[in-house]
Parts: C-alpha cells; structure tokens; sequence
C-alpha cells in the first residue's frame, strides 16, 4: 500500500471516530443527566429531545423544546445542532431539506475538512465555515491510530492524557479570542429576526457543538442542570456507533486498547466544568462572559430571546 493510501485510510480512521454514520433512532431519547434536581425531574420528563435520524449523521437535534425559568419555551424548528454532514445519504439530503435551512455554520478545521470533505447540503445551500480550534485534537488522533503502535497510542493518549486534552481544548473555548468570536457570530445570526433556521455543526456534534448549545440554552434562561443535560445527550446518540468504532480498530489491528479513545469520544461533565471555570475566573459569571468575552449587548440578547423563546 502507498504511503499516501496508508495516510488516508489511517486519516478515515481518525474521522470515524467523531463522525456517525449509523441510524440513530434506536436511541432517539436520551435520558436526563446526574444530579438532576427533584423539581424540575417531571418538566424534564415532558421535554423529549427532537431529533432527526439520518442514516450518515448520529447526533442532529432540534435545539428548541426546553422551558425556561421565565415560564417560556424555546421555540422548535430555528436552530438545529448536528454532527458533520459530509457523510448524507441522498435520503438524508432531502430530510435535511425539509427544515428548511438557510444557514449551515461548519465549526470544523481545516485538515477536519481535508480528510472528511465538505458538507452534503441540499442545492442552493452552502455552508459558513467557522472554525474553532480543536487544539490538534484531530491530528493527534489521526497520529496515535497510524502509529499502529500500543506503546506510542499509551503515551499519547492514556494515564489520563486524553482527558486532560479535553479539558484543556474546553478551556480555550472560552479564552481564545478566535474561538469566542466564532461562537459569537453565530449567536448573533441566531438573534437576527431576519435569519430563517439555523444549524451549526463540528465533526461530532458534542464539543464545539455541544459548547455553543450550552451557552445558546443559558443565554436563553434555560436552566443550568437541562443545559447541560442537553450537553451530556451526545453520550446516548453517539453511545452505539462510538463502540462500533472503537470494535472495528481493534479487529484490523490497529489499536490493541481502543479503549484508550472514550475520554475522546465521549462528554463529560468535568469537560463542560472546566470552559464554565475558566469563564468564571475570566469574566465573573456567565453574564459576563456573554457581554464581555462574547460581545453581545443587551438589544441582542433580547433579540435572541425574543426570536427564540415564546
């Protein structure tokens, strides 16, 4: 095999990781996450995830649905949260079609859309790249599969490696100017009133993705404990496809502890508390980080409640 052959099929690799391809409707409903409090136990029995069951995409959700602590509700059928969508079947394309798009933000990297390729969209759309940093995430992935060897992949990705990398990549999400003013734009599209549906995406659909829905959902006064819920769900989408994953690099030999990659594949509260953290230790409190980090002065914000929540 030629050495350009063995960097794709080890890049596809690295790509299978974060990108479903699975029909998810086994696992349509996610169920609510720890330390969920008793009050708000029945509401959140009443707000069933919606999502949208794709044969080449695990993770896409209606983001609307959730009550807020104003009494309100956010709307459905606005702003959609997906895994990447380069993978479509054609009856995909026409099931996306149907909710009738007219922004699609791709929070992905370069060398992401290198490897995976662009998005399978319905014609006349095309999608905004935005990139946020992974932190090399993707290219230490594709590193530790290629290297086929369990030793180097130890080193790299165990002792708890793995999951420090995360909590540093959730980290930036919040210091990284780059980064903020990402997420920042595409709240403000989302508060434009002029802006038809609006579905943003990473390669997963449960960090950077996951990232934007929390703090959406927060600025939104949905209350903390459904927000993250909504965050920890990408466990319960992913959860079959993930192992699938996880089984096949361990039969072609390439990585005899495959286990080594769940800090990657999953999310985690510990993740999501070290971006509200650092949040905290840089702008005091999540209003903060809204109007300081972020940007966004109060007419947009209550732009964005008044489109979103009825």
């Amino acid at each position: 095999m030629s050495r350009a052959r063995i960097r794709l099929v080890t890049a596809a690799a690295a790509a299978a990781l974060t990108v479903g391809t699975l029909p998810a409707a086994a696992y349509a409903a996610a169920a609510p996450g720890a330390g969920v409090s008793a009050r708000h136990h029945q509401q959140q029995q009443a707000e069933t995830m919606r999502q949208i069951p794709l044969q080449g995409a695990v993770n896409l959700r209606d983001v609307g649905g959730y009550r807020t602590w104003t009494g309100g509700q956010v709307r459905q059928g606005l702003v959609y949260r997906s895994d990447a969508l380069s993978k479509l079947t054609d009856a995909d394309v026409t099931t996306v079609s149907g909710l009738g798009l007219t922004k699609v933000v791709d929070f992905r990297i370069p060398m992401e859309l290198q490897y995976d390729g662009a998005d399978r969209l319905p014609t006349g759309l095309s999608p905004t790249s935005r990139p946020v940093s992974d932190l090399g995430l993707y290219g230490t992935l594709v590193g530790a599969i290629g290297s086929g060897d369990p030793v180097v992949q130890e080193q790299m990705l165990g002792g708890g490696r793995a999951e420090a990398y995360m909590r540093d990549i959730y980290r930036t999400f919040v210091s990284s100017p780059e980064n903020r003013a990402q997420f920042a734009a595409t709240l403000r599209e989302i508060a434009d009133a002029r802006q038809g549906p609006v579905l943003y995406h990473c390669t997963s659909g449960k960090d950077r993705t996951g990232w934007m829905s929390y703090v959406l959902l927060r600025a939104l006064a949905v209350p903390e404990d459904t927000a993250e819920r909504d965050y920890l769900a990408s466990n319960t989408f992913r959860a079959a496809y993930d192992a699938r994953v996880r089984a096949g690099l361990k039969q072609s030999g390439r990585m005899q502890n495959p286990d080594l990659l769940i800090p990657l594949q999953e999310v985690r509260q510990d993740y999501l508390d070290a971006a509200t953290a650092q949040l905290e230790a840089d702008y005091g409190g999540f209003y903060g980080y809204l109007t300081q980090g972020l940007g966004l002065d109060l007419r947009t914000l209550a732009k964005l409640q008044d489109r979103m929540v009825r």
